[in-house]
């Protein structure tokens, strides 16, 4: 068997036929950066991600450049991106980020809420609640513009303050998004902490709640190494939508402890083994991430882009 016919497909009971990636890597990933991005790179690190088969590709953050000065270019990035045909979600924190996202024909957007008091104050200045009000009519705007909106959700399984988080407080927000409008939520796990058996509870005190699995996607770092375990466990429950980033790109700046994403490729390798299709091509993935690795001056910290292009660190 030659490394081509790597890894050989046994699937598993009970897991899903297909899963959508969430791909995260030129938003999360780029915003970390030590230092800026050329807006070119940028926009060609999209279309070769879409190039590779991921039909949804975070983009950029209109937030303001004070905050995340790494992605200060948000208004000529979208505009030479915009033409793929994929879906390209931007994070919008506020009414005037969503104003600028919606003058450039954004229609798939994000708002990023806290499930603990100590990461809304220091992501976004402000109590949960009041967060949560900020983001209400933000999400009414972009529902009444036709378009969809994805609810961030930050520390449901551990906060770097706070400790371990109860699973009541996460279901609460993650409710109140859905009720403003949501579309879809994504829980994070942002500093990495969580297990199979955290992840499952959750998952089941949502759908206890009355929250329906398949409006849910998963969004694990891997700090103690456990990503692919519980996006694993994630999908056992019935979980289809996986945030990922390409090459293991990206952390959170306001949280000191949270190392990378979940990289790409090494979803997509358990993915593939398990015989659930992504639509991605391994690949093209790995080229790409070998390329903005090259640009950025390091090797990919993804276990899969290092084993499948034997890059040495």
């Amino acid at each position: 068997m030659t490394v081509q016919e790597l890894p050989m497909v046994v699937p598993a009971p009970d897991l899903p036929a297909r899963v959508r990636i969430h791909e995260v890597g030129a938003r999360d990933g780029l915003q970390n950066e030590k230092s800026t991005v050329p807006t070119e790179v940028k926009a060609e690190f999209v279309r070769r991600l879409a190039d590779a088969g991921l039909s949804t590709i975070e983009a950029t953050s209109f937030v303001h450049p004070k905050w995340v000065p790494r992605l200060a270019d948000a208004e000529e990035l979208f505009p030479l991106v915009a033409g793929l045909p994929v879906a390209l979600p931007v994070l919008v924190p506020n009414e005037r980020g969503l104003e600028r996202a919606l003058a450039l024909g954004a229609r798939r957007v994000a708002v990023f809420a806290s499930a603990t008091e100590s990461f809304a104050k220091a992501n976004l200045n402000r109590t949960m609640d009041e967060a949560l009000a900020m983001f209400e009519p933000v999400v009414a705007r972009a529902r009444a513009e036709g378009g969809h909106v994805r609810g961030y959700l930050s520390m449901c399984f551990g906060d770097p303050w706070e400790g371990a988080v109860p699973v009541h407080q996460v279901v609460r927000v993650c409710k109140a998004l859905l009720d403003m409008g949501c579309d879809e939520l994504s829980l994070g796990d942002t500093i990495g902490v969580a297990t199979p058996g955290h992840v499952l509870e959750l998952l089941a005190a949502l759908n206890e709640q009355g929250v329906s699995t398949d409006v849910l996607g998963v969004h694990f770092h891997d700090t103690y190494g456990q990503a692919l375990a519980n996006t694993l466990a994630a999908l056992q429950h019935g979980v289809t939508t996986v945030d990922a980033s390409a090459g293991g790109l990206g952390g959170c700046p306001y949280a000191k402890s949270a190392t990378g994403n979940l990289a790409t490729e090494d979803l997509v390798w358990m993915l593939r083994g398990l015989g659930i299709d992504t639509g991605v091509d391994l690949g093209r993935l790995v080229a790409t991430s070998v390329w903005m690795a090259d640009r950025l001056g390091r090797p990919s910290p993804s276990r899969t882009v290092r084993a499948l292009s034997h890059q040495e660190q």
